[in-house]
């Protein structure tokens, strides 16, 4: 069975073959571009219909069974009923089951059994803001919320693993149940556990959810601990 992630431009997109060796499953990228800017008209174009058809059709050689636009901010500016429009268009022109990363987050809490939450952003404030309300509207708490302001996704992917970790002890808060890191764009596989052991409780990052929530549409059982907390127990 094969997972296929629409994933916008270049930047952290190794983190889906590390996943895939790891997991032994099969996890093909397909790129669609636009700007990297983390501004909301922007966003919104680059999470628009025609874009995620045109990753949906890359894609259709792999067969996937479950398809993810593997992109927070791509999917959150839409808002909570915007972002299922968009998941349901994305599942009717692929044919298969479809998510998005920032369903994946709210899935993978659930899961979890967790509602409070502090949230690790890279985003300006603005967009960082509305991930929180799209959390908020799922019925999660947010009990602390950092931004990086980083304005585009290539700088993002420039952060090292030091760097990654330094943002997630830096804005830490004690009383949240997990950590919540949402930017595809950012190198998070191979530091999950390092993180995990520096803050001591379950630690959620986009690349991370992305693939988790790929495998539970799916119907795949894969469990690995490099990957966290979330992938302790099988999926599927």
């Amino acid at each position: 069975m094969t997972v296929g992630f629409i994933y916008p431009d270049h930047a952290a997109e190794d983190d889906y073959p590390f996943a895939a060796d790891l997991l032994g499953v099969h996890l093909p990228v397909a790129h669609v571009y636009g700007t990297d800017l983390h501004a909301v008209p922007e966003l919104l174009d680059l999470g628009s219909p025609a874009r995620l058809a045109e990753g949906a059709r890359q894609l259709e050689r792999a067969q996937p069974d479950a398809v993810i636009w593997a992109c927070t901010s791509g999917s959150f500016v839409f808002g909570p009923d915007g972002a299922r429009a968009q998941a349901d268009a994305l599942a009717a022109v692929a044919g298969v089951p479809a998510s998005s990363t920032s369903f994946a987050f709210v899935h993978a809490l659930q899961a979890l059994g967790i509602r409070r939450v502090t949230v690790v952003a890279s985003y300006p404030t603005d967009v960082a803001t509305l991930f929180g309300q799209f959390l908020a509207a799922a019925g999660i708490e947010i009990v602390s919320m950092s931004s990086a302001g980083i304005h585009t996704a290539a700088e993002v992917a420039t952060l090292t693993g030091d760097q990654v970790l330094e943002l997630a002890t830096d804005n830490d808060h004690p009383d949240a149940e997990a950590m919540l890191i949402p930017d595809t764009a950012m190198h998070t596989l191979r530091e999950v556990m390092a993180l995990e052991q520096r803050i001591g409780r379950p630690v959620l990052t986009a690349n991370q959810v992305s693939v988790w929530e790929g495998l539970r549409l799916a119907g795949l059982a894969r469990s690995h601990p490099r990957l966290g907390r979330l992938f302790r127990r099988a999926v599927g």
